[in-house]
This record gives structure tokens, C-alpha cells and sequence, in this order.
């Protein structure tokens, strides 16, 4: 038998290969997904953008953690510590820990119940393991819960404005309306929300849910007062809305006092409860997590009567389950500070204090009559301020700042979708030393004066 081999001819430099194929015919915006053309989902990837033409400016832009006390040497420590976890607390053979860490995990995760212990620990939640999804980061978990939520185009959800990008754009990705609610010097308006509430059922809306960070929210670095908490509480049960209560921030306090989170204050299953270990362990983990213990009734035989499990069945259609390996590495973080994050991230808390008292006397320096041009926020802790600036301070301002005078910021725009903010900047001071601050202010001085200065 002769076998005869096909050789396929070799491209030549400067011509074109047949391929055989017509021109595809591109395929249009307007016939992808709406959201695909919303500026929310460009709000990160703009900023990133413009970081990285300009990498020598001060940057006030990213909201990331602190990142000069991580060690990867660490990483091997926390993975040791959680097998011996699995194995010495949990009676796991070695086959079954090499299947934990290596193979598909519980759509659940493998951390709730260091995450119980965790919640206990700092902040006072009481949770049953069941009620908990791992996620593969804090963005998961509101997909996930908006997703569960959105029945029809009648459904709606609340969020103050501003309020955190993420969240907007998972709303645009789930075709969930946000409908916006004041925001005060304490955080949400509570009245406000009432009257959002029953305005949209007065237009033959359903709302949901309604979206909050009381602690430090990002973009405004706002917090809400107890009593505020406890009469968003009240509204929540009376109004028969979920509160989904997002919490990246909390342990960031500047004078080291902290008050309750709305879910420790909880008697109804009105809260259902976001964290994340972005901020307090490490974002590249991309761990975070749901407590969602409300009950759910018409649930098949054999299903969980949670809202979680309900989150997890969506799950093990999306991720299948969160990284069992940045399970193991956060978990062995959890082991190694007792379930305290609070105790893990002390010092960088100290460095955000820092920060925040640099940030706020430098802006006196610079701006030493506020009234007249330029007004700030006075956030008791977290990562970010909001200035106010006598000029339109948007992407073109942006694009500007950074090309002449070396500094980035971030348009409060993006945090309004596009309809308010637009004379706000948010600034955040995380990664920086006192040196790059001050700088930094001066550079963003030197940009009012030149907008401010008659030519």
C-alpha cells in the first residue's frame, strides 16, 4: 500500500493565502447585547488605559489594596496549613485531600465553615455553613444574586448614587434596572429610599432589592450612622425588599471603632450579606462570598431551602465552583490569624489611617479656601474621598491631567452611569507613601489653577 502525504504550501512573504473562505461579514454592536455598548462596562478598562500611558503619574485612580506587606513565600505557608486543616481537623485521608485541592470542589466551596468562624470572629454574624456560597470573587456573588432576583421587566433594584461600578455593570449584564436613591452625609438616604420604593410600584415596578455599603462605600468613602442602619432595617422589612449589604471596607476604620454591620443587626433574613477577601487577604485570590439564609418556598424535593442554595445551583452552571487552590490559600490565611481578618490586616489598616490624615491635611495645604473653589469629604476611614472641583472633570479632563500635570483621579461620572458626579473626582489614597501624596496634591492643584486662571 502506498500512502501518499499532503503537504500545504507554504505562505510567501508579501502574498496573500488562498484560504478559500469568502470575507466574513463582521457581526454589528446592535445585535450584541445592550450592555456591550454601555459606558459602565468601560469605566475600568478606560481607566486602565489611560495608567498605562502615563506611568509616571501620581495615581489616585486605582482602588486597590495595599500590597507592599505581601510575600509570596506566604502563599506555600497558607496552602501547608489548610491541608494539615483538612487532614488533622477534618479527618481527610491523603486521597481525599488530593481531591479536595486538585479535582472540581463543592459547588458551595470548601471555606464555610472557616467563614462562620470568621464572621463570628469579626463581625459578629451568626451563620450556618449551609447559608454560605464561596464565589469567585465579590463580582460573582451579585451576578449570581441578580440573576436570582430578575423574573421580568418588571423587576427593579436600588442602589444610592454614586455607587460601586461593579455593581452597576452587573446590573447592565443581568437586565436589571437600577433605580437610583439619594445619598446624604450619612450614606443613603433612607427617606429617599422609601420614596423610590413606592414610586416605582406607583409605575407598576417590583423592586427587589436595594444595594449599600454602609462602611466607607465606595466612591464616596460615606458611612451610615447606627441609627440610620437600624432604620434602613426597619424600611427593609416594612417595605418587603432585600437589602444586599456589601461589606469590601469595614475593617478600614481610621479611629479604630467600627460599628455593626446591618447583617449582625439582622432578626428578619432582610439582609443578604457580600464579602470579599480582595481587600482584606489579597485580589488575586478572587475569592469572595454570599450568606444568603432567607428561605425559599416551592423548592423541589431533595433542594435546599435556602436562598444559597438556590445561588449555588446558578453557580454550578456559570463557575462550577471557586478555585479550590484560592480556597486553600485564603483558608490557610483564616487558620493562621485564629479567623480574624481584622487581626490579618492591622497593618494595613494603620497604612490607610496614615493615608487618609496625609490626604486630608495635604488637601488643606493646597486648597487652603476650600469655600471658595474647591470642597472635600471628611471619610472616617476605607480608601477613597470625593473632591469637588469648579470645572467639568470628566474623561477629557482626565486624559488632560495626566498628560500635563502627571496626575490620575477618577471621574464620579462612571459612578452616577453617566448622569450625575459631573464636577466630583474620587481619590483614592491605598497604594501610595506620603511622599506620592503630597505630590500628587500638588499636581492636582496646579491643574485647577491652570483651569481656574483667566488667559
Amino acid at each position: 500500500m502506498t500512502t501518499t502525504i499532503l503537504s500545504t504550501p507554504q505562505a510567501q512573504p508579501g502574498k496573500q493565502e488562498p484560504t478559500g473562505y469568502e470575507t466574513p461579514k463582521p457581526l454589528r454592536l446592535d445585535e450584541l447585547h445592550g450592555s456591550l455598548s454601555d459606558p459602565v462596562l468601560g469605566s475600568m478598562t478606560l481607566l486602565n488605559e489611560i495608567a498605562g500611558r502615563y506611568p509616571e503619574a501620581v495615581s489616585f485612580a486605582a482602588g486597590r489594596p495595599y500590597e507592599k506587606f505581601y510575600d509570596p513565600a506566604q502563599l506555600h505557608l497558607y496552602l501547608e496549613l489548610f491541608t494539615r486543616h483538612l487532614e488533622e481537623d477534618l479527618g481527610r485521608t491523603p486521597e481525599q485531600v488530593r481531591t479536595a485541592l486538585f479535582q472540581y470542589g463543592h459547588t458551595k466551596g470548601l471555606l464555610t465553615d472557616l467563614l462562620v468562624q470568621n464572621l463570628a470572629v469579626d463581625e459578629g454574624i451568626t451563620a450556618d455553613p449551609e447559608s454560605i456560597v464561596v464565589t469567585t470573587g465579590c463580582q460573582e456573588a451579585m451576578i449570581l444574586l441578580l440573576r436570582a432576583l430578575r423574573t421580568d421587566d418588571r423587576d427593579v433594584i436600588l442602589a444610592p448614587a454614586p455607587t460601586y461600578v461593579g455593581f452597576l455593570g452587573a446590573a447592565r449584564l443581568m437586565d436589571m434596572p437600577v433605580r437610583p436613591v439619594r445619598e446624604g452625609a450619612g450614606g443613603i438616604d433612607v427617606d429617599d429610599l422609601v420614596t423610590q420604593i413606592r414610586r416605582a410600584r406607583a409605575e407598576g415596578l417590583r423592586p427587589r432589592a436595594c444595594y449599600v455599603v454602609p462602611d466607607f462605600a465606595n466612591p464616596s468613602g460615606l458611612s451610615m450612622s447606627l441609627a440610620d442602619r437600624e432604620r434602613l432595617l426597619e424600611v427593609a422589612a416594612a417595605e418587603s425588599v432585600l437589602l444586599i449589604e456589601d461589606n469590601p471596607y469595614s475593617l478600614f476604620n481610621a479611629d479604630g471603632r467600627r460599628l455593626p454591620t446591618l447583617k449582625s443587626l439582622d432578626r428578619r433574613r432582610s439582609v443578604v450579606y457580600v464579602g470579599s477577601f480582595a481587600k482584606t487577604a489579597f485580589p488575586g485570590a478572587r475569592v469572595g462570598y454570599v450568606v444568603a439564609d432567607q428561605l425559599v418556598e416551592g423548592v423541589t424535593s431533595g433542594e435546599g431551602p435556602l436562598l444559597a442554595d438556590q445561588l449555588a445551583k446558578l453557580k454550578s452552571m456559570l463557575t462550577l465552583n471557586t478555585s479550590t487552590i484560592s480556597q486553600a490559600v485564603i483558608g490557610g490565611k483564616l487558620l493562621a490569624n485564629e479567623g480574624s481578618m481584622a487581626s490579618a490586616t492591622r497593618r494595613e489598616a494603620e497604612v490607610y489611617a496614615r493615608n487618609l490624615r496625609t490626604l486630608l491635611d495635604g488637601l488643606h495645604r493646597h486648597f487652603p479656601a476650600p469655600g471658595a473653589q474647591v470642597t472635600w469629604n471628611i471619610p472616617g476611614g476605607g480608601m477613597f474621598a470625593v473632591l469637588t472641583l469648579p470645572f467639568e472633570a470628566d474623561d477629557a479632563m482626565l486624559e488632560y491631567s495626566a498628560a500635563r500635570f502627571g496626575v490620575l483621579w477618577t471621574p464620579m461620572r462612571h459612578f452616577y452611569a453617566g448622569v450625575g458626579g459631573t464636577h466630583q473626582i474620587r481619590l483614592s489614597f491605598s497604594v501610595l507613601d506620603s511622599e506620592r501624596i503630597d505630590l500628587g496634591l500638588a499636581r492636582l492643584a496646579a491643574l485647577v489653577h491652570d483651569r481656574t486662571t483667566k488667559r
